[in-house]
């Protein structure tokens, strides 16, 4: 299935039925008096989170919703049925905002968390609500409101608590497949990533966390260049991020510094709060370098981009490193401390 994490829809709540004039009439029963009905209440749009819903897919084909008119009342005291509501499932992790004032309607995080996104209208009252000691033959009913009608649109940011960050081919696909189950394309080829992939690593009996890998950023992401920043939402919902940098590049004018200042700078103009998220430096295939390079080109590139946060060397293709890092996210997840 094709992923797909926006979509636009209208939603269309039904209209209350109309209460009704109506007099009893028997035989035997002289001025039997009012017994309008009152209309039943028009349906309402309900969006609910379901975990085995996996994309927005579905709505971009289906755009508009609609729920059925409430009945209109009835003679002999009898109340019109009320309308169904309609329920939309959308994965856990849509938000869904209004498309007109940008104002947030739900965020539907939690699986079975619903959001009311129309309300379905009032049904009008029967002319027997009217009888009064004054009035025995009351002719007056109203009418069914109207009900609520939106533009919306359908955001899905995936739930992970951990999101990988670098340049396509910098190594994430190959990480995510090392540390974890997930199997996300990997090739020699920029943006081999076309999709967020989840993954769930375990650190041990009852202790794992999810992973997200992102198609690759370049320069110019934040304004549209590249896939990377259709899917940067996804890492609003993470608790810490990986810059994964690739420390021995095929092309010789590659400058690994300079490349991991260009992602953060996006990540800057992207969002300033995802840019504050706790972030360590990953240099990934280092399994590239001679052995007796490896730990001074690594300290040069630390100092190059002043980094003092956590960093870790590791070979996503051999798995070295690995193993260390992900024990090392587990205990930052569980105590909020670098290790």
């Amino acid at each position: 299935m094709k992923f797909v994490d926006e979509a636009r829809i209208e939603v269309h709540a039904g209209k209350g039925g109309d209460g009704i004039v109506s007099f009893r009439r028997e035989k035997n029963v002289p001025r039997g008096g009012p017994d309008g009905g009152d209309g039943g209440s028009g349906g309402s749009v309900y969006a609910v989170a379901d975990r085995n819903v996996n994309t927005l897919v579905e709505y971009r084909f289906a755009r508009i919703h609609r729920a059925r008119d409430g009945e209109r009342g009835r003679g002999a005291q009898c109340n019109g049925k009320g309308a169904d509501d309609v329920v939309l499932r959308v994965p856990a992790g849509t938000v869904v905002t209004n498309a007109q004032t940008g104002e947030m309607v739900a965020d539907l995080a939690v699986h079975e968390q619903a959001a009311l996104l129309a309300r379905g209208g009032k049904g009008g009252l029967g002319n027997i609500n009217f009888k009064s000691s004054t009035n025995r033959t009351p002719r007056k009913a109203t009418p069914g409101e109207p009900g609520e009608h939106r533009t919306l649109k359908l955001e899905l940011k995936v739930l992970a608590d951990v999101g990988l960050l670098g340049l396509p081919n910098a190594g994430k696909s190959t990480f995510i497949r090392a540390v974890s189950a997930a199997r996300p394309k990997v090739a020699d080829y920029p943006f081999t990533t076309l999709q967020p992939h989840l993954g769930v690593v375990r650190a041990g009996i009852d202790r794992s966390f999810v992973i997200a890998d992102i198609p690759g950023l370049i320069e110019g992401a934040a304004e549209g260049a590249g896939l990377g920043h259709q899917f940067l939402r996804h890492l609003a919902r993470t608790r810490l991020l990986l810059h994964i940098v690739d420390v021995a590049p095929f092309d010789p004018d590659a400058d690994p510094a300079r490349d991991a200042r260009s992602i953060a700078a996006e990540l800057k103009k992207f969002d300033p709060a995802l840019h504050r998220k706790p972030r360590w430096l990953v240099l990934n295939k280092m399994d590239m370098l001679p052995a007796e390079e490896r730990k001074t080109s690594a300290a040069s590139l630390v100092r190059r981009l002043r980094w003092r946060g956590p960093s870790f060397c590791i070979s996503a293709l051999t798995g070295e490193g690995c193993r260390e890092l992900s024990f090392a996210a587990m205990k930052f997840l569980e105590t909020g401390k670098a290790a």
